[in-house]
């Protein structure tokens, strides 16, 4: 009996020690944890104070006349880090609602499409490295950069204010041009350069870009510039319907017409500024015979500007050409949260600054689309609105993409048909044809597209709806055409039972 006393004992020992030893290691995790916890919320307020002294410093930048292309060149690297930023603490803030949102049908996919057609542009090293990490690197990031601009807000204070910045971020940025002011630098400093003396032939500037990344946008801000318009006697508009013809006598006619409303001075020495803004392909023959055509007609410090999509245009400039890109992800984020938020704090709102993240990725960072579905939240501030939006988008977004391996708003820049559907009334189609842009003093439809697809307006038939109102220059209404129909609804299959012999319907 002896014996097994000190078997018994090392056995109780051995358990003491197993107890104490996991009572020691979930101490020292929930510690770890707790400091962990502790780091995370540390940094979290850290980030957001960085981020708010870096948005003061972009805020007088933006809204001052710099011209020094290394000043907008350091204000864009510190903006791109404000983004990023903003970006990584909003995606840390607001993700754990996703787990609380999951019992809505907007948010039950555990990796959502908008997911994965969001992180398409991020590189995996990103995707792939923690959240606290990503937190730490972009406070870092974004600290190093705020002290290397101390010498940069002292030189900003010598450049005049373009104009009062209101007291609402999104009022100012729903009516200015966002995320362009490096390009507008660059194309003025093309058209202010005196050409080398002695050449003959006219200076051409190519800009390309996507459809609707914003080329006209970019010019016509160009045009408004008073330096530009001090430089040049006459500033010329010449768009595709202008010379598809061929026919050059006609062409020149509509240049002098459109002249007429045109900025113009007095001083005949000066060139003139002909802007070519093309929708479709133009080929080396029609070039050489509207670049011959304007060239005796043309002072010699005269400079062409030709916006088009397509890259081939860049064969036609004599300077290296300007090439418009999307915004980046962590742009768009912030320029869609802003809009859609509008005065509102989204820290305030977490359900919805997570709905409105998931929204956002489905919009593949397009302009147009941004402004119009953020001014439509915005309007209906109703978290089960936000959400049926969202499982609405989600819903063709994947329909396309899975059956013509394409997001639809890509189609739609190429004017190939798309089926939107409506959200209101999901037993009609709501199929997309084609659009074109207007001017603001031309006459635009009633109906409006955001009424047709999450409203319940009738409309059935094939018409034409007002897209979108541009608020900025050169103040575009975009329309689209469409075609509402009534889909087949499939006849219920009537129950029947029977009693008593009697069939009952």
């Amino acid at each position: 009996m002896s014996s097994y006393l000190p078997v018994a004992g090392y056995l109780m020992e051995i358990f003491l020690s197993a107890i104490l030893g996991e009572l020691a290691s979930r101490s020292i995790n929930f510690l770890i944890s707790k400091s962990s916890k502790l780091k995370v919320m540390d940094v979290d307020h850290r980030l957001e104070s960085t981020l708010l002294r870096a948005q003061l410093i972009i805020n007088e930048a933006t809204g001052r006349h710099i011209t020094n292309i290394a000043m907008l060149q350091q204000v864009d690297m510190l903006r791109d880090a404000m983004h990023h930023g903003c970006y990584v603490l909003d995606t840390f803030r607001y993700q754990s609602h996703s787990e609380g949102d999951a019992k809505d049908q907007a948010v039950s996919h555990s990796l959502s499409l908008s997911k994965i057609i969001f992180q398409k542009g991020m590189c995996s090293s990103i995707r792939n490295t923690p959240l606290l990490q990503q937190l730490e690197d972009a406070l870092e990031n974004l600290s190093s950069m705020i002290i290397d601009t101390k010498e940069l807000v002292v030189f900003m204070m010598s450049y005049p204010h373009m104009y009062r910045q209101p007291y609402s971020m999104h009022l100012f940025l729903g009516n200015c041009m966002f995320s362009r002011q490096i390009e507008t630098e660059l194309v003025v400093n093309f058209l202010l350069d005196a050409q080398p003396h002695g050449s003959e032939k006219m200076e051409v500037l190519p800009i390309v870009g996507p459809s609707k990344v914003g080329k006209s946008t970019l010019v016509a801000h160009v045009c408004k510039d008073e330096r530009v318009q001090d430089h040049f006697s006459k500033i010329l508009f010449l768009h595709d319907h202008d010379f598809t013809d061929g026919d050059l006598n006609i062409l020149r006619e509509r240049c002098t017409m459109k002249h007429q409303n045109c900025i113009s001075n007095s001083n005949k020495d000066k060139g003139w500024l002909v802007i070519v803004d093309l929708v479709g392909d133009l080929n080396e023959d029609a070039w050489n015979a509207l670049y011959s055509s304007f060239k005796p007609l043309m002072p010699r410090t005269s400079k062409i500007i030709i916006a088009n999509r397509s890259a081939k245009i860049t064969k036609f400039g004599t300077t290296q050409a300007l090439n418009l890109k999307y915004l980046s992800l962590e742009a768009f984020w912030y320029f869609f949260r802003t809009i859609a938020f509008g005065s509102m704090d989204p820290k305030m709102h977490p359900r919805f600054a997570h709905v409105a993240m998931e929204i956002a990725k489905l919009l593949a960072r397009r302009f147009i689309a941004a402004s119009i579905v953020a001014c439509l939240l915005r309007d209906n501030f109703d978290i089960h609105f936000w959400c049926k939006v969202l499982a609405f988008l989600r819903g063709y977004v994947e329909k396309h993409i899975s059956k013509f391996g394409a997001h639809p708003l890509e189609l739609m820049n190429q004017n190939k048909r798309v089926h939107l559907g409506r959200m209101a009334i999901p037993f009609e189609d709501f199929v997309f044809h084609s659009d074109y842009q207007n001017y603001s003093h031309e006459e635009v439809p009633k109906i409006r597209l955001d009424d047709v697809m999450y409203g319940s307006v009738k409309a059935l038939g094939k018409s034409e709806f007002l897209a979108w109102v541009s608020p900025i220059p050169p103040y575009y209404s975009y329309v689209v055409t469409c075609e509402v129909r009534e889909l087949k609804r499939r006849a219920a299959k009537r129950k029947r039972s029977t009693e008593n012999g009697i069939t009952l319907c």
